[in-house]
Order: C-alpha cells, then structure tokens, then sequence
C-alpha cells in the first residue's frame, strides 16, 4: 500500500463506521504505513522468538540469538546491527548453530526446534520466501503455518507488518477483541462471528481499522 491507499483508507473508514472514523480522528496517521520492514526471514524469526515473552524479555533474548554468530558482538546484538555493524544471520547460520548455543542464549528446546526448522526449509529451498509477496492471503498462510511454530496468527501479523496486506482480520487476536469490546461499549467480549459481522463495513481496509483498534489499547503487537 502507498500513502494514498492509507489516506483513502482512513477516509472510507471515517464514512462507513463512525466508531472507527473516532479512532483515526484520535491516533492520526495510521502506522502501518511507517512500519519497519526487515528481511522475511528475519521477521519470522523475531515471531517465533517472541512468543509467550514481554517485549523487554524478547528482545534480551534476540540480543543474545544474534550475539551467537559474532563473537566480539556486544551482548545487545540488535543495536550493533542498527549500527551496520552486523547483518541479521542468515538461515544456513541459524540451521548450523548446535542447539545447546541456542538454548545458551535463553531459547527453550521448542523455540530452538522451530527456529531450526524454519532455517532447514529456507535453506533447502522447500520454503520460498520471496515468492510469499506474490500470493493471495490464504495461500500466504497455509505456507507459514507448516513451519513448526508459526500458528495463523503470528502468519497474520507477518500478512499485515510485513506485506502490508490491506485486508486481514485477525479474529484470534485477543487485544482486537478487547478493543472492540470496549470501542463498541459491548456488554462482552465479541465472538469471532460478531467480530466479523462488525468488521464488514472496513472492507477492504480491515488491517487499518484493527491498527486503530490496537492503538486505542496502546498494545500493538509484537510484529509492530
């Protein structure tokens, strides 16, 4: 999307749900149009590390994941890398690093086996990164969700942060559904039905509202 797709966004959104249009009025420019794009890879990486952590405890974490592969890397590898020092490894650095130098810089044995697994199928070519920019939404997600430990809803965020998807609705998402519970004065939290009846009017902007709709709680997720 360019910045004109987010303007028009924002001004179809203003129209069709008032609620929403309240939302752009508050939190102004949507910022997914200014989200930082890493390479794919990368991005998948700091998914699967950051699951069930703090943002703090994830990137302590990566920090020490990138310090692995360069040995004078001080121990926030993520500044270092900011500063051009060190590029993101790449799959076959990460497919070759012994699970225990893994698991040395805070990663559990599941965590080790998902990174690995990812890393294994980038290299041997069964995973195409590349090619995800050039498929439909759902075919984006069924070839992330056969990697071990990427679920539908970490390929989502990848589909809205990373390609920049208009139109996805995370229904999993539980902040989204606390957000609509609270923007919509809701009695309850919403089903993924009422959710998805609700979102209807958004199309085919439903990634800008649900951007909105996490600004409002102040909780972007991770992927952000």
């Amino acid at each position: 999307m360019t910045p004109a797709d987010y303007a028009k966004a924002g001004r179809l959104l203003r129209r069709r749900d008032p609620v929403i249009g309240d939302l752009i009025r508050r939190h102004g420019a949507c910022g997914l149009a200014i989200t930082r794009r890493g390479e794919p890879f990368q991005a998948l990486v700091r998914a699967i590390v950051s699951q069930q952590l703090s943002v703090k405890a994830a990137a302590t974490i990566l920090g020490r994941f990138e310090a692995l592969f360069v040995p004078d890397l001080p121990s926030d590898g993520a500044a270092a890398r900011r500063s051009g020092r060190r590029p993101f490894p790449r799959p076959a650095e990460v497919s070759a690093m012994a699970a225990d130098r893994l698991r040395g810089a805070g990663l559990s044995r599941m965590k080790v086996a998902f990174l690995h697994d990812l890393s294994a199928r980038v290299v041997d070519g069964s995973l195409n990164l590349r090619a995800l920019r050039a498929m439909p939404d759902d075919a984006v997600i069924d070839t992330l969700t056969a990697v071990k430990g990427v679920g539908r809803w970490t390929a989502e965020m990848f589909l809205m942060f990373q390609l920049q998807r208009p139109d996805v609705l995370p229904l999993g998402d539980l902040g989204i559904a606390r957000a609509i519970r609270q923007a919509y004065r809701l009695r309850t939290r919403p089903t993924p039905e009422r959710m998805t009846r609700l979102a209807e009017p958004w199309r085919p902007y439903r990634s800008v509202a649900c951007w909105y709709l996490w600004a409002s709680l102040d909780n972007l997720p991770p992927a952000a």
